[in-house]
């Protein structure tokens, strides 16, 4: 008979089991840096194994070291002891998850992987079992109760298994001194990649440069913004260095002030001191510089030197927004 059951208050007890399970892993990291040291120093690759939803796990896994520079493939345990053991090679250091640690796939597969000299690293929930007993370390993953209210469903275990994979992966990263510029190089695709290596200057390179000189008058810097459709135009001094921008906004609001136009130069109507950005910088800080200002273009300058202009059509077309 089908129970009635106050949706709310079991997404809760979901959210709050699993974040208990989560949180007394600080206190199951007996021999982890163990791991990390090992992992660190495996001149093959990372090889994550499991079977069921802890093999789905441990593919999230591979894919999270891999997109952190630690070269991992995943082995299905079934599909292991079933001719894909091959993809072992000798350097390589193995991973194997299970709640249980007794799997059959399990049992046959460990000892076969260690007769090749290979290093087995068990990520467990029960330390009494044929794969923590029989690893060369063990990370535990042990959990009091599944969310499932039949306690059967991989839930709260499995949250425990992917958080300590994203713990080895985090600690990996750190120990091998990997950087934002690795991580573009592997991410080179889509939006998460433009943030990591498109700059400024790759953007204001596609666009004209309006610009004037402090002593234009108002009719040159009109056609000037006309003529450059960008909205504005920077201003320079005698020297050639950017003394202020002039944009469609200023041009209203001193026709809104002024009794006469006759004589009115740039230098007049300018904002000195406009915000800038230098064209070295990553694109995605342009966005973050408009968006705290409330503004949809920035000069690019290096030092007092002007460059020209990213907009904020710019970073939508390429996909940052």
């Amino acid at each position: 008979m089908k129970k009635e059951t106050n949706i709310v208050e079991a997404a809760l007890r979901t959210i709050r089991m699993e974040a208990e399970a989560v949180q007394n892993l600080t206190g199951q990291l007996a021999g982890f840096e163990e791991v990390i040291n090992t992992l660190a120093a495996c001149t093959g690759r990372i090889v994550v194994s499991g079977i069921g939803k802890s093999a789905i796990i441990a593919q999230k896994i591979v894919a999270t070291l891999n997109s952190t520079g630690a070269p991992s493939i995943f082995l299905h345990a079934a599909d292991a002891i079933h001719g894909d053991l091959g993809m072992v090679q000798q350097n390589d250091v193995v991973i194997i998850i299970s709640k249980s640690g007794e799997s059959p796939e399990i049992k046959v597969l460990v000892p076969l992987i260690k007769n090749f000299g290979n290093c087995v690293i068990g990520m467990v929930g029960n330390m009494e079992s044929f794969l923590a007993k029989h690893s060369n370390f063990v990370l535990n993953t042990t959990v009091t109760q599944e969310a499932c209210p039949n306690n059967l469903a991989p839930t709260t275990s499995t949250t425990a298994q992917l958080v300590m994979g994203d713990a080895l992966a985090v600690c990996l990263m750190e120990h091998r001194g990997f950087e934002i510029s690795d991580f573009a190089k592997l991410h080179p695709g889509g939006a998460l990649g433009k943030k990591l290596y498109l700059r400024v200057s790759d953007l204001c390179a596609n666009h004209e440069k309006p610009v004037v000189t402090v002593e234009q008058n108002l009719k040159e810097v009109i056609i000037e913004i006309t003529k450059k459709r960008l909205g504005m135009t920077a201003v320079l001094n005698n020297a050639g260095e950017l003394a202020g921008v002039i944009t469609d906004g200023d041009l209203r609001r001193m026709l809104e002030k002024a009794n006469s136009l006759e004589g009115i130069q740039a230098g007049h109507i300018m904002t000195e001191n406009p915000k800038t950005i230098e064209s070295g910088e990553m694109a995605v800080n342009a966005l973050g510089l408009m968006r705290t200002n409330g503004i949809t273009q920035l000069i690019v300058a290096d030092g007092k030197q002007y460059v020209g202009v990213i907009h904020l059509h710019d970073l939508i077309k390429e996909g940052l927004i």
